[in-house]
């Protein structure tokens, strides 16, 4: 059974798959539904998610979808770290991740309360990164991307893409393990969308358990993304949330650790039922 370990010591375990509901505080992230334009809007989006069953919170204030331009670092501080602080005012409990490859933004965001850095480039974009996990001794999302945002959909190719990105991963822990993180403080992301083709995407969640053996928790985010949309028949991200539910199912009957999703409760209510069945 995989676990992580807390800044405060505490032992996380995952005995079963948890949720992570997304919360956008953006103006442009790919699913409209999912950006929160405030702070009081999103704390109450956060509560009605953990009301739901969110097991963690994911704030980020940069849309990182294919083509997005990065934003400036005040911008992204002004975004996240009120929301950040208002959630944990209304709730002690629930974990909060912070979506971003800023090591500045990382650093006030625990400050802040939040418990997880969830880094789309793997403490690739920022030196810095490596040293604030260390010195917050927070658990850090390493998420495997090919590119960058702005350009990472254009034309990514791989011979093995499954080799590759178990190679990246086994690179990254060997760093972080390296630069003073223990491996108990390390989650990995196959990074659905990001520098993949839609095959390569559904090599990924078909074989996800091809990750099992680096003995670290798996995330899988794939919630109303594109490979969902062509696969339903090239449906866009509103209609694309049975395709987000059938993946949940089948990440549980995977023992992926963790989901990241828009619609908590839906996904939350078919996680419960793939759990009796089990």
């Amino acid at each position: 059974m995989r676990y992580i370990t807390l800044r405060d010591g505490r032992i996380y375990v995952f005995d079963k798959m948890k949720v992570m509901g997304i919360l956008n505080a953006t103006p442009d992230s790919f699913y409209s539904n999912s950006r929160v334009s405030g702070v009081e809007e999103g704390v109450k989006r956060a509560l009605d998610m953990i009301k739901n069953g969110a097991d963690i919170i994911d704030v980020g204030g940069e849309s990182t979808r294919p083509g997005s331009e990065p934003i400036g670092l005040d911008e992204e501080l002004n975004r996240v770290i009120p929301l950040i602080e208002g959630i944990r005012r209304e709730n002690k409990e629930i974990l909060i991740s912070v979506d971003t490859y800023r090591a500045e933004t990382a650093k006030k965001a625990i400050e802040a309360g939040a418990d997880i850095i969830n880094d789309i480039s793997g403490m690739t974009f920022d030196k810095d990164m490596v040293r604030v996990v260390k010195d917050y001794n927070v658990p850090i999302i390493i998420m495997h991307i090919k590119g960058t945002p702005k350009n990472m959909q254009q034309n990514p190719q791989y011979e093995n893409v499954l080799k590759e990105v178990k190679e990246y991963f086994i690179e990254r822990i060997e760093y972080a393990i390296e630069n003073g993180i223990s491996k108990d403080k390390i989650i990995i992301d196959p990074g659905i969308g990001f520098g993949k083709t839609y095959e390569h995407n559904i090599e990924l969640i078909k074989n996800i358990e091809f990750f099992n053996d680096l003995e670290v928790p798996v995330l899988l985010a794939v919630s109303r993304k594109s490979s969902i949309g062509i696969a339903l028949g090239n449906v866009p991200p509103e209609e694309r949330l049975e395709g987000t539910i059938a993946v949940t199912c089948y990440a549980s009957m995977k023992n992926v650790d963790i989901i990241r999703v828009h619609d908590v409760l839906e996904n939350k209510r078919a996680l419960m039922m793939m759990e009796a069945l089990k």
